[in-house]
């Protein structure tokens, strides 16, 4: 059995695809996907179902799975008069916000399932964690999907707020704890600051941030837990 953590697929099917086959995914092993598996590539409704399908793979939720909860039970919806005299100006803010992080493949491909597959999809989705604790080879790993915003060693996880655990990003000069890692997505691992290898998986004080950019056009990472291996597959959206 093996343990792997995988982040941001960004709706790159083919990628995803290819990964499970490069890991020789199997049903003894355990995935964690760190969030963000909709919105800007192709088809994150088809990696969703595909994900449906497996219970050896747990999801948290990021923040494109928190706008798309905002504004995926609006979408269920029968569009009738009554419907639209009841909306207020807070679901058309939600949508615009999500339209603007790359929504138009998300949406796109809800709307071709049919009913029953919308309502079980919200409700897959719906389910996603914030945060999961696992422990491989007697190292201890804190699975997130963006970082702890206004962290502080004192405070457990469960109180940290859902904005601080999928929008804030952490502070990677900090080693936030001595006795276990904190994994995280969210952050294209390009965009932090003195990165020796940008594009690839970071590692430093306890932080490893495994976004390499699949959602614009960079890699997908997976990284196995038990052997500490690098896998990735490039996107090109």
């Amino acid at each position: 059995m093996s343990t792997y953590v995988m982040s941001d697929i960004h709706g790159n099917y083919d990628a995803y695809r290819k990964m499970l086959e490069k890991i020789h995914f199997s049903d003894e092993d355990m995935l964690y996907v760190l969030g963000d598996i909709l919105d800007r590539g192709p088809h994150p409704i088809r990696i969703v179902l595909d994900l449906m399908k497996r219970p050896n793979v747990v999801c948290l939720a990021g923040n494109h799975e928190y706008m798309a909860m905002e504004c995926l039970q609006f979408l269920l919806k029968e569009v009738n008069e009554m419907n639209l005299e009841n909306l207020d100006a807070g679901i058309f803010e939600k949508l615009s916000n999500w339209m603007l992080n790359g929504s138009a493949s998300t949406t796109d491909e809800f709307h071709k399932l049919d009913v029953q597959t919308r309502k079980e999809v919200v409700e897959f989705l719906s389910e996603f964690d914030l945060y999961e604790e696992v422990c491989v080879n007697d190292k201890v790993y804190l699975l997130v999907h963006a970082g702890l915003g206004n962290f502080t060693p004192e405070r457990p996880i469960w109180d940290y707020e859902l904005y601080e655990l999928v929008w804030e990003r952490p502070d990677y000069e900090v080693p936030y704890y001595p006795d276990k890692y904190v994994i995280t997505g969210h952050t294209p691992t390009e965009c932090i600051p003195g990165n020796p290898r940008p594009g690839y998986i970071y590692r430093n004080n306890h932080h490893i941030a495994i976004d390499c950019g699949a959602g614009f056009g960079g890699r997908l990472a997976c990284l196995c837990l038990e052997t500490e291996e690098e896998f990735y597959v490039e996107c090109g959206l």
